[in-house]
């Protein structure tokens, strides 16, 4: 028995959820897609609901990612990214199941100044840091046999809202944009994460994995090398992470840097992932070829 031989995706919906299903429908694997209108985590029958469709592999993209929402939200955000992970988990123990778990560079408080191994400490700065770190303990918690947890970065896709997408919008219709420039990490393309999420599947891999785009950059720089590539000629004023604060009392706190580190991912898989600026190039061209956003 294949564990492709039934997948299930939470959160299929989402920019990462489309692009495992694309990924996964070019090797012939069929799916079953459970966005959050027929499995909302928060719901302790929806989780149950997801074996009943009896799972080889379950993809969990599924998740609370309004960042600043889960300030206001702290046992939502526990449940969606937390306790319904370990639910989740323990299901999967119990069928049989491979489970994978996508985590976050939110778990790392940020004042670290080279990238963050593995098995580093985390201590979040936010609320939904807090949960996604919860759901990691969880999972390991009630583990099933064969598990996955991947964590990574500044993720954006094709589907739905994401940051080039945003920058290049804004700016297309000549409204100001202020970026913060002083938050280090790596863009991560969704297409990307889904081929090294795969690839670990490939080798049987097991445990906690980081996967981003190689390379780092700011959001300042993100921005405009996103208008860059999009051919759109707007400026970009560069403002602090102080300066964002007092502008936006309420927003969660984010880790001034959390590239992460990728050796462990590489040494398994045997690949690397293309270096961010270039992933941003195909990220564009796929965008053209859809007819634009």
């Amino acid at each position: 028995m294949s564990i492709y031989d039934s997948v299930a995706i939470t959160g299929a919906g989402g920019m990462l959820g489309h692009a495992l299903t694309d990924a996964l429908h070019k090797r012939g694997v069929k799916t079953v897609l459970l966005p959050r209108a027929q499995c909302d985590l928060a719901k302790e029958d929806d989780v149950r609901k997801i074996f009943d469709h009896r799972p080889t592999l379950l993809l969990n993209c599924a998740a609370h990612t309004k960042v600043d929402q889960c300030e206001q939200e702290a046992d939502l955000a526990n449940r969606i990214n937390g306790t319904a992970v370990g639910q989740m988990a323990a299901l999967c123990r119990e069928h049989g199941t491979t489970l994978v778990h996508v985590s976050t560079d939110f778990v790392f408080n940020g004042r670290g100044t080279k990238p963050y191994k593995i098995d580093e400490p985390a201590a979040p700065l936010s609320a939904y840091g807090k949960s996604k770190l919860l759901g990691e303990v969880e999972l390991q918690k009630h583990a099933p046999a064969n598990w996955l947890i991947v964590r990574t970065a500044w993720v954006y896709g094709r589907h739905g809202a994401n940051f080039p997408k945003t920058m290049v919008t804004v700016a297309r219709a000549g409204k100001p944009l202020a970026v913060v420039c002083d938050q280090v990490g790596a863009p991560t393309y969704t297409v990307d994460l889904a081929a090294g999420i795969l690839a670990l599947l490939d080798k049987n891999a097991h445990g906690i994995f980081h996967i981003t785009n190689s390379g780092q950059t700011n959001w300042c720089d993100f921005a405009r090398a996103s208008l860059a590539e999009f051919g759109v000629d707007h400026p970009v004023s560069a403002i602090t992470s102080a300066d964002w604060e007092k502008q936006k009392p309420n927003a969660a706190a984010r880790p001034r840097y959390s590239v992460l580190d990728l050796s462990r991912f590489e040494e398994t898989s045997g690949m690397k992932t293309r270096p961010w600026r270039e992933a941003l190039a195909v990220f564009h061209g796929e965008v053209e070829i859809a007819g634009g956003f």
